[in-house]
This record gives C-alpha cells, structure tokens and sequence, in this order.
C-alpha cells in the first residue's frame, strides 16, 4: 500500500462508471474529503453523460480522468501512476459491465487500465436493474472479483431507475464511505460515523435567494397566491450556508421555518420582493431565483372587502408584475452568478432552455411539478439542470431537497470554477 509523504492527505482512487447512481459518487467523494482523504476521480465515457467531470474536478482540485490519450491530460501514463498514488481503488457505481471487465482482465479504457496496474484494495459499490444484477454471468463475475480479494458494498432492495423494485440500488452513500474508511483503518466498523459537516467550498460566495410564494392583494382580506412552500428555497439556503457562503434570503409566503443562520427578509407581493432584491443584489455574487413570484397581479386592489351580494360574479383585470430575475441578470455586477428556476406541467426542457437564453442565465433549474415527489411542498424533488455553454441538461432523480439544493451548488461552484480558470 503506497504511503507516500507522511504530511500529505493519504488518497483514495474514486472510479465512476456509467450508470445513473453516478451522481451519487460526489456524496461519497465528499465525505470522504470530511475524513480528510484526498480523493483523485477517474471516470468512463458513459459516466461523463451522467455527471460532467468538471464537476469532480472543481470539487476534488484534481484534473479528472476519463482518457489517457486526451491531449488535455497532464499526464500520458495516468492509468500508471494515478493507480501508484492511491490507497484504495472505490468504485462508485458500478455497473454490470465494468464488473464484467474487471472480473475477465479486460484494460479498454482509463478506469479498466488502472484496475489492472492498481495493488490497493480495490472496493465496489455496484448498481444496476435486478434482473442484470440475478443474471448469472453477473454473478460468476461477482464470485471471480471476491476471489481475486475484492471488497463489496452489496446492492439494497429499493425502488430503481427503471421504476421496478427489487435488487440493486446503490447503498448509502454513509455506508459507502464508512465501509471505504474501515479498510483503511480510519474507521471502527461497517457503522463508523462520518462527518456531517462539508468542504468550505462556497466561503467566498454571498448568496441572495428568493424563497416561496407571493400574494397578490384583491382586496384586505383575499389575495391571489401559488402552492409554493418554500421548501426548495430554504433547502438551497441551508446548504450554501453549510458550504461556507454567507447567505441573504428574501422570502415570501411560506409554510416552513427558516434556516438558522441565515440574513432574512421578508417581502410578500411581488412588489415588495422586487424592491427588497433591488436593494441587496448588488452585494451578491450569486442569485437564486428559487421564489414561485406572481406573474401577474390585480391591477385594482380594493380598499374595502369586497361584497358579495348584489353579484353573481366578479371581473378581475390583471396586470404582469415586474420580472426579478430578468432584472437581476440585466443589471449584475461583473463574475455574477444567475440561476432560476422553471417550475412546468408539459415541455419541461424546451421552457427551460428557453428560460435560460431569454434571460440570459448561468444556470436553470427545471422541475415538472405534474410528477409524484416533485415540487410544491413536497419535501423530495427532481429536476434537471441545464448550464450555460453545456449541450445537455443534467438529470437530477428523485431525493430530498436537501440533496438537490447541494446537486444545484455543486454546479454553481463548477462555474465559478471555470469563470476562475478563464481568467488565469
């Protein structure tokens, strides 16, 4: 096992393979960092079209591989000496198929090469459909790897991907890591606890988000209004917070508590939320317009309650509300960050990428609020994310809110990353 410089981080060899548990592996990534591992990636083609490698490099500070012979790779004998640097070789997910070729010696690629040229522990978290993962071939493969001395975090019985429920979703990403730290000796048991706390990575960020919903005044008593908890807003906070940012949230209607911690303002037409992110924008450098804000309000409110007797109806005229985050984007201060969100029942992508040009923004968040477990006062969510410059959107499925808003921030820190690296 390498030791290398006793006042180095020892490192461990993170291998990512093709499946859609891939974006998994930046949690695991992640607390291994916490345990204060330094973590270097090496990644598939097929797993670069689930998560952009430049995402584990802006969260590592390593160039990530995924081809030796790229021009762009420092190093022309990678698979050599990544696989000499490390202590342990984790693969996270992985799938049938690079099982497959490391059970049968197969070296077709970087990550296959440097399992091959590796003598550290190597340790697998596989995912993949029940059937494929039952398929026998799989598990002659499986037996193969056991015998040549590889380690496995087993699959769990759950709802997968592909909407059927059985064997083969990807374990915890805590049992991952906690399993990755005993080999290692930096953990007592299967059980080991793993730090909560996360890299600083957004210390010198300061955040302003829109949070929930606005009302509308029809007259004292009734307004116009939207589902919008605020959930996904303060899920967002809540986590650049945890990430080192300092972080302002002008919040309207909501239904859940603030985090602690962060600077609160509350603002609840859209009026009023236009006026308070005018006023504080330009102290920012990122804005999340995570706030389902009134397109359109009463162009009258009345002073008095409105009476229904003498009606059998009532007309309402309607006027459109100031756009913030078209505001925002047209008048940011130079290395500002834009992200939006595109809350939709139909056309998902095609309104999102429209969102995304017309309004000139960094990044959208786009959420069918028509799909169980997802969107207004739900506490899980899916989205996919489409960046600016990036050919495809990123799909996020299902989890917790909490676990989204840090998918959200890990790509906002990619930006900033790269907006870093042009300027150099």
């Amino acid at each position: 096992m390498p030791t290398g410089n006793p006042n180095l981080p020892r490192s461990i060899g993170l291998g990512v393979s093709g499946g859609i548990a891939a974006y998994k592996a930046i949690e695991v990534m992640r607390l291994l960092q916490k345990a204060g591992f330094n973590v270097r990636v090496a990644m598939t083609k097929h797993a670069a079209e689930f998560v952009a490698p430049l995402t584990f490099r802006a969260l590592s500070g390593h160039y990530v591989l995924v081809d030796d012979y790229d021009p762009s790779n420092p190093d022309p004998i990678a698979h050599i000496n990544f696989s000499q640097e490390i202590e342990l070789l984790l693969i996270v997910p992985a799938t049938a198929n690079i099982i497959a070729k490391f059970a049968n010696g197969v070296a077709d690629d970087f990550l296959t090469s440097t399992y091959l040229a590796s003598t550290a522990p190597v340790l697998i978290a596989p995912a993949m459909n029940t059937t494929m993962w039952d398929h026998p071939a799989t598990q002659r493969n499986l037996e193969k790897l056991r015998s040549d001395g590889v380690h496995f975090v087993e699959p769990v019985a759950g709802e997968l991907a592909c909407r059927t429920v059985g064997t083969g979703k990807l374990e915890d990403v805590e049992n991952i890591a906690a399993q990755a730290l005993k080999i290692l000796g930096a953990g007592a048991s299967t059980d080991a606890e793993v730090p909560e706390t996360i890299e600083q990575d957004l210390s010198e960020e300061s955040f302003l988000i829109t949070v929930g919903g606005t009302r509308e005044a029809i007259d004292p008593v009734r307004f116009i209004s939207n589902r919008s908890s605020g959930k996904m807003g303060f899920a967002l906070a809540e986590r650049a917070l945890a990430r080192g940012a300092e972080v302002t949230v002008v919040a309207g209607s909501v239904s859940v508590l603030p985090p602690e911690g962060v600077r609160l303002i509350e603002a609840l037409s859209a009026e009023e939320m236009f006026q308070a992110v005018k006023r504080e924008f330009t102290a920012a450098s990122v804005f999340v317009g995570a706030a389902a804000v009134a397109d359109f309000r009463p162009a009258k409110s009345e002073g008095n309650k409105i009476k229904k007797e003498g009606r059998e109806n009532l007309t309402l005229e309607l006027e459109k509300t100031k756009d913030i985050l078209a505001f925002v984007s047209r008048n940011r201060n130079p290395g500002m960050i834009v992200a939006g969100f595109a809350a939709e029942t139909e056309n998902l992508h095609e309104f999102a990428k429209a969102k995304l040009e017309k309004k000139d923004l960094d990044l959208v968040v786009a959420n069918d609020i028509s799909a169980e477990g997802v969107g207004f006062d739900t506490d899980t969510n899916a989205a996919t994310i489409f960046v600016r410059d990036r050919r495809k959107g990123f799909e996020v499925p299902l989890m917790s809110k909490q676990q989204v808003a840090d998918r959200v921030l890990d790509e906002i820190a990619v930006l900033r990353q790269n907006a870093a690296s042009a300027q150099i």
